[in-house]
């Protein structure tokens, strides 16, 4: 595309809902045409499950998560529970005037090709491939093959998940450092067979690699890999007060324990 996109390193880590009402504060402040196209990558304070727009929370198990100290709460694209932990999280939020193509598929076709080259740079040769889908029961997303899925062989690496608004994507999801296979089946009441499932069908970075990157190597990685994937400049920039401002109002939206409603906002997986 060869443009130039604002690139956000979070200086630490934060809550969830402030991580997922910030995400959709800059989507929404593309589409007026106030924010430049921008990959954000950032961490968060706690362990914490994010829910996808329209999850039902039944499939979480809420007193778990209150005795384990996890957070959650509800992001605003679509999609399966995400218990985000030892990972960097991305978010890209860009438009079809940016080159990015309109339709899920599409969109994820493109975008994911910074992700596949971000954990090239990394070292480990993911790919966006098709894999077997799951029996569709589970509220877990690493259970469950979508065609955002990035892949080391069989094994999902990670997901993604989009929403769009008017002409403008938001686009997230996780780098993985290292995952707690017991922890993650019992936040989601995972029987016998989907825990031995979960750890047999999915890949982690350190598994990968045999040995844990450092942070700012992780970092660098994400960096090049995006702007080599989609021939980029990546200009590190700050989170305007109007995001700021917007993201304040948008924190009561990510309440786990309601269910916004439907909109002609699409949401995908």
């Amino acid at each position: 595309m060869n443009a130039s996109w604002r690139l956000l390193i979070d200086d630490g880590p934060a809550d969830g809902a402030w991580n997922m009402a910030l995400d959709r504060a800059v989507q929404v402040c593309r589409e007026k045409g106030g924010s430049p196209p921008t990959l954000r990558l950032y961490r968060w304070i706690r362990p914490t499950v994010t829910l996808g727009r329209f999850q039902s929370a039944d499939g979480v198990d809420m007193e778990v998560c209150a005795t384990s100290g996890i957070d959650v709460v509800r992001r605003f694209t679509g999609g399966r529970g995400v218990l985000h932990d030892d990972e960097l999280t991305y978010s890209i939020v860009a438009g079809t005037a940016d080159g990015v193509p309109r339709g899920t598929a599409a969109s994820y076709r493109m975008l994911c090709e910074g992700l596949v080259e971000a954990y090239r740079a990394l070292g480990v040769e993911a790919s966006l491939t098709a894999r077997p889908r799951g029996d569709g029961s589970s509220a877990a997303c690493y259970l469950h093959a979508t065609a955002a899925d990035l892949s080391l062989g069989a094994l999902k690496l990670s997901g993604s998940a989009q929403v769009w608004h008017g002409s403008t994507v938001l686009q997230h999801g996780s780098f993985t450092l290292s995952r707690d296979v017991a922890r993650e089946a019992q936040v989601f009441r995972l029987a016998g067979e989907e825990s031995k499932r979960l750890m047999a069908e999915t890949a982690t970075i350190e598994q990968s690699l045999q040995r844990r990157p450092t942070d700012a190597e992780l970092c660098e990685a994400v960096v090049a890999g995006v702007s080599r994937g989609l021939s980029l400049d990546l200009e590190p920039g700050v989170i305007s007060e109007s995001e700021r401002a917007l993201a304040s109002e948008l924190l009561p939206e990510t309440d786990a324990r309601t269910l916004p409603r439907r909109s002609n906002v699409r949401t995908s997986t």
